[in-house]
């Protein structure tokens, strides 16, 4: 997997290559960012009254590591171990984790705007999946990792408590664009935003919305900065990715004044560099939120 992570170099082309594994005979994607390695299975040590879906833990590398059953995580059927499965090692939210899958297919290359938002008649607020793609006449569903930790440990999803410490303020009269394709995340996006007193929210699930919203904005303010003061994008996004989403309003002659802030769980020193390439203004790992809306305060102020 190491080979892999140098293939794309450059930032804005909203693309990604997502590693295909199995969980029973359904195939599902993950974004080779986050896969630190696949290894093959080694015996798990059981951790009393740990959560369901954690099956243990185990010793990587002099690092001590969860181990998490995705099929029961999914509620899908779990099955025996077989010389198929696998351990996917991964990294995002700052935090290592394992997920047991039941194989690893391929390394497919493939543009956002491939990956089609999930149906509202199967998606729902709860669902793990955030989107769709045909990959050689298969559909595989990118899942929502975050949310799979989060139902583990909701301390390590966005928290109201961090904002409150920050003290009561007044920003009602100021306008956020946040571009966010997490139905879970765009929830508690909306909630702690709106308790540090940003009320004054457009969410949008994808970064294409979120750009269409913005230029046709641009077309009816003769100033876009009196009305919208600053916008708030994920990378991982269907239809069109954080960076390229930046860097189509940087290019943009009315839009390019726009502060852009990356909130990802994808930040981290490897990635930053693509960041600033694009124009980031600043960028802040999930769920890190008290320190997004400090830089909010200092980009719209």
């Amino acid at each position: 997997m190491e080979s892999n992570k140098g293939i794309l170099l450059d930032s804005g082309t909203n693309e990604l290559e997502l590693v295909e594994f199995l969980i029973g005979e359904n195939r599902f994607g993950i974004n080779v960012i986050k896969v630190k390695e696949i290894i093959q299975p080694v015996p798990v040590t059981a951790v009393p009254h740990s959560h369901p879906n954690v099956s243990g833990i185990i010793e990587l590398r002099g690092e001590v590591l969860p181990v998490i059953n995705t099929a029961k995580a999914l509620q899908l059927p779990e099955a025996e171990l077989t010389r198929a499965d696998k351990f996917v090692v991964t990294e995002f939210n700052k935090q290592k984790l394992i997920f047991h899958v039941h194989g690893v297919t391929q390394i497919h290359r493939v543009t956002w705007d491939h990956i089609e938002k999930p149906s509202s008649m199967y998606q729902g607020l709860e669902s793990h999946v955030t989107g769709v793609i045909q990959l050689n006449e298969q559909m595989v569903l990118m899942l929502d990792f975050e949310k799979i930790v989060v139902d583990i440990d909701p301390s390590s999803g966005l928290t109201l408590d961090r904002i409150r410490k920050l003290g009561k303020r007044e920003r009602s009269n100021k306008k956020i664009v946040v571009a966010e394709d997490s139905p879970m995340l765009r929830k508690l996006l909306k909630e702690t935003l709106e308790e540090a007193g940003y009320t004054e929210l457009e969410l949008f699930e994808n970064g294409r919305d979120a750009l269409d919203f913005l230029e046709t904005a641009s077309t009816e303010s003769e100033s876009l900065t009196d009305s919208i003061h600053l916008v708030i994008t994920d990378i991982e996004m269907p239809q069109m990715d954080g960076h390229h989403l930046t860097k189509r309003i940087k290019e943009h002659p009315a839009l390019q004044a726009l502060p852009v802030i990356i909130f990802s769980s994808l930040i981290t020193n490897d990635l930053l560099h693509k960041g600033e390439k694009v124009g980031a203004a600043a960028q802040v790992s999930k769920p890190d939120i008290d320190e997004l809306v400090a830089l909010i305060d200092q980009y719209i102020l």
